[in-house]
């Protein structure tokens, strides 16, 4: 950015000029277009809510990433968009309610206090789709498919689809008795992928010897499927949670493949952990390691809205997806 820019827009917020503008609304227009071909209806979400009613739920996650100020008329604290899949899930429990399954996309500009990673957007275009009320594996596989979609329209060329699943770090850690602070900083290395500072750590923490190797083995867990998921029946323990979550990953990524999608699996990414539920994915360009879209599985999310149910969906910044094709 150049000294001048830098005197208008804070880091990480971007202005786009004719040409890339263009290209942004003729993507815009292509996605909701798709979108709706295949059954998604269309919100339109406000750019400012009650701070409590974005911060529940899916929102909880969001907490740090969240403008918040005080409405002078009300005297409510009021919260700026940092992401609006809350948004689509709390229309969904409460417009909603009676419908068995409901789809819905939006595409609007999102704010938040830092980036999601280092040198990323401060206030992204997003796009996305979310699917409520269908707990199936078919549902996840109809998301992934719109996501990649969304890609092939925005003219990413064979991007890597990562996959992970909440469910086997989830497991893990209830065996713990971990605090939340001791939790957090287990949750940071691994993260990181740092084995030494892992086994350190483990070391040192009071815990089961099985749980222990685990945790120890979690961190390397990841590269081809047809790789990682044998070595993680033979390394992890073999509990309920952690079995479903590997059937679930087994039935997925072949699915995947037989549609000629680039898998790689990551067992210790935890991307968006604080709130997804099972199966979670995100997709990276051929030459880039900054994530394109995400998405994954979060059931429950409605119970504050007095509708529980399922859910999936993804979400991708337009403005990311134009610089990467």
């Amino acid at each position: 950015m150049s000294a001048r820019r830098a005197e208008f827009l804070p880091d990480g917020v971007e202005e786009l000029l004719p040409e890339a503008a263009w290209l942004a609304e003729e993507l815009r227009r292509r996605l909701l277009d798709c979108y709706r071909e295949r059954g998604y209806g269309l919100i339109l979400t406000p750019l400012v809510e009650h701070l409590d009613s974005l911060l529940v739920g899916a929102g909880e996650d969001l907490e740090d990433q969240t403008f918040r100020f005080v409405d002078p008329v009300s005297g409510r604290m009021l919260g700026l968009r940092a992401d609006m899949t809350p948004q689509a899930a709390r229309i969904a429990a409460t417009r909603f309610a009676g419908d068995e399954a409901v789809r819905l996309c939006y595409l609007g500009s999102v704010l938040r206090t830092h980036p999601d990673t280092p040198g990323g957007a401060r206030a992204p275009r997003q796009a996305g789709c979310e699917l409520f009320g269908d707990a199936s594996l078919n549902a996840d596989l109809e998301i992934i498919d719109l996501m990649a979609q969304t890609l092939s329209l925005a003219g990413v060329r064979q991007p890597l689809l990562d996959l992970g699943h909440m469910g086997i770090y989830q497991d893990l850690v209830a065996e713990t008795g971990l605090r939340p602070a001791d939790e957090q900083v287990l949750f940071d290395i691994l993260q990181r992928k740092c084995e030494p500072e892992l086994a350190d750590w483990l070391r040192a923490a009071a815990l089961p010897e099985a749980t222990r190797d685990a945790l120890a083995q979690l961190v390397s867990l990841h590269g081809p499927p047809e790789k990682v998921l044998p070595a993680a029946r033979a390394a992890l323990p073999s509990t309920p949670a952690v079995g479903a979550a590997l059937d679930a990953l087994d039935a997925v990524t072949m699915a995947l493949a037989d549609r000629g999608a680039n898998l790689h699996v990551d067992l210790s990414e935890l991307r968006g952990y604080r709130y997804q539920t099972g199966l979670s994915f995100a997709a990276f360009g051929a030459d880039s390691a900054r994530e394109l879209a995400r998405g994954g599985r979060y059931d429950g999310i409605g119970d504050v809205f007095g509708a529980p149910r399922p859910a999936t969906g993804f979400s991708a910044d337009i403005n990311e997806l134009l610089a990467s094709a």
